[in-house]
């Protein structure tokens, strides 16, 4: 058969998408997995479900082919002995996004899950090359849709762009369609008649319909949470899926601990849905904030990490000094983790305008990513902020949007935003900058959403207004810690958790540090075994570097930390928060 053509940007990569794997890098393969025989016609594996792990084909050829709910199965390319059928999902045991059938009789060598991730740290150089294959075969997927659920509504629509945004920054491909411009869409929107809140339907590959479902819901129907999580014991339990929490995620499970990692929302926080980050070390001519946090998204799930996303923390428990600590999330299940990393960050603050609930999601954003940019086309576009986000969204908008008029309270940007970003802004014709302003009044409707917004000189007091239907807001960000209240774990005046030893003043939870027979290492809070890292800590540095060097360094701690918890049980019956639950 064949192969149908890649995108562009892949077809000269087809070689490293579909490697062939001598004897020889069989051979040292073969511990790591189990012979198995299938029949002509057999289904090795189907999108929606568990697949066995990664096949190494010895014998006879299987035919991949992408399937969605809506019945479509299309070619994807067929292997032969020497080759291997997987992608990222094989890493973590999540459900294949493809169907693959056998083409003759067949003999494979079945990797698992685990054994798997064994073998790609094991066997560093072919490791390498596999490694690279199952990321292009993901970017492939994410490129055509493929094995992603089908989202049925209008591309404006909140709830369309809410899930499309949830999958995008997730890494998880999907196909959207406009029931305007299609009839297929157009007849499931006549067969399910939904009411225009629950917009989109989304179709799932085993056929299933749902209607505007949350983000949890949609995570559940894929696969993507991984259920057995909450009944296993962690060592160290990371809360934020940023630069900081991955990094630690990634150095501690390559050291050997057992991490699980929880965020509300996606991985990569803030930084995630940065357009482009040009100072950030090593890549000179810069890196999406998507690109480089779905690298380290990967590589801790390499390492095993295992990632529950979504999953909101609501709190923090800790019944007594020498007790395990707990996660209790919104939904009702519990996280028990010998030590906890906080790396929640922070959100961007919302301002105190009457009607902004209403437009949120209908003309009113808080990052900018392809999604957003591709219902700017040509229009005018309303940004908020002085920061670096604000300056790296307004440059990617404008080369989309008609104009970007950037209104900012201060009166110069060079005191809260790098000089290239500055310079960048200036330079461009379609940025107009406006200072020392700042918005006022939105004006819309349910229906239509955001059409028309009033801003005010804050010098003269003078007003203007203009037609504006989408509205950027970057304007500071607040930390997300409000979980942590009442857990013991002391916060500064502005809600940042504060961390390590104090100089001169009464240690906090004295009975608790008794207990555990030490001081609070640096990037450790008020209670024992719990750290906190990024922008969620109290006089971190806000930068994506200073973020992921926390991520590295909290580590050692953590050690620090399980070995002296360690050595307490081995000599007392006492147990603390970094023993053993």
């Amino acid at each position: 058969m064949h192969p149908p053509p890649l995108p562009p940007n892949l077809e000269s990569r087809r070689p490293q998408m579909f490697p062939v794997l001598d004897a020889r890098d069989i051979e040292r393969m073969q511990r790591f997995g189990e012979v198995r025989h299938f029949r002509d016609g057999e289904c090795l594996f189907a999108a929606g479900q568990p697949s066995p792990g990664m096949l190494v084909l010895a014998q006879g050829r299987v035919a991949l082919s992408r399937r969605d709910g809506l019945g479509h199965s299309i070619p994807i390319v067929e292997e032969g002995p020497g080759q291997f059928l997987g992608e990222v999902a094989q890493l973590s045991g999540r459900p294949s996004l493809v169907d693959a059938h056998a083409v003759g009789e067949v003999e494979a060598l079945v990797i698992p899950p685990h054994r798997l991730r064994a073998l790609l740290v094991a066997e560093a150089d072919l490791g390498e090359r596999i490694m690279r294959a199952l990321i292009l075969r993901r970017v492939g997927l994410l490129e055509t849709g493929a094995g992603g659920p089908v989202l049925v509504g209008p591309p404006e629509g909140a709830g369309r762009v809410r899930l499309e945004g949830f999958l995008s920054r997730n890494g998880h491909p999907y196909l959207a369609l406009d029931p305007a411009r299609g009839a297929e869409a157009a007849s499931l929107l006549e067969r399910y008649s939904p009411h225009a809140e629950e917009l989109p339907l989304v179709v799932c590959p085993d056929g299933s319909v749902l209607k505007n479902p949350s983000e949890s819901t949609l995570a559940r129907a894929l696969g993507l949470l991984p259920e057995g999580a909450f009944e296993t014991h962690y060592d160290v339990a990371v809360v934020g899926a940023g630069p900081a929490g991955l990094a630690t995620a990634v150095y501690a499970a390559s050291e050997g601990l057992r991490v699980l990692v929880l965020d509300q929302r996606a991985f990569g926080g803030q930084a995630g849905a940065s357009a482009r980050i040009e100072n950030y070390l090593g890549f000179p001519t810069g890196i999406t904030g998507q690109a480089l946090t779905a690298r380290a998204y990967v590589q801790a799930q390499k390492f095993g990490v295992e990632m529950a996303i979504p999953a909101e923390v609501a709190s923090l428990r800790c019944a007594a000094p020498g007790a395990p600590l707990t996660l209790e999330l919104t939904d009702g299940r519990k996280v028990r983790t010998r030590t906890v990393v906080v790396a929640s960050g922070a959100r961007y603050r919302r301002p105190a305008l009457a009607n902004l609930g209403q437009f949120e999601g209908r003309g009113v954003f808080y990052w900018a990513s392809p999604i957003e940019a591709r219902m700017c086309a040509d229009e005018e576009v309303m940004l908020v902020g002085g920061g670096n986000s604000a300056g790296q969204a307004a440059v990617f908008l404008a080369g989309h949007a008609r104009r970007v008029r950037v209104l900012v309270r201060g009166r110069e940007l060079a005191a809260s935003m790098s000089s290239y970003l500055v310079e960048r802004l200036a330079a461009s014709p379609r940025i107009e900058l406006v200072m020392e302003t700042e918005v006022v009044e939105l004006v819309g409707s349910d229906e239509r959403g955001l059409r028309r917004v009033r801003w005010r000189h804050r010098p003269s007091g003078r007003e203007e207004a203009d037609d504006v239907r989408h509205l950027f807001l970057f304007i500071g960000a607040d930390p997300a810690t409000e979980w942590l209240t009442g857990c013991g774990v002391a916060l500064d005046a502005k809600g940042f958790v504060r961390t390590g030893a104090v100089l001169g003043e009464e240690p906090l939870q004295a009975e608790a540090w008794e207990a555990a027979g030490r001081e609070p290492l640096g990037f450790e809070t008020s209670l024992p075994g719990v750290f906190a890292i990024g922008d969620a800590r109290s006089d971190s540095v806000k930068r994506v570097g200073a973020a992921i060097g926390e991520g590295a360094a909290v580590v050692a701690q953590l050690h620090a930390c399980l070995a002296s918890a360690a050595t307490r049980v081995a000599t007392a019956p006492l147990s603390s928060p970094c023993s053993t639950p």
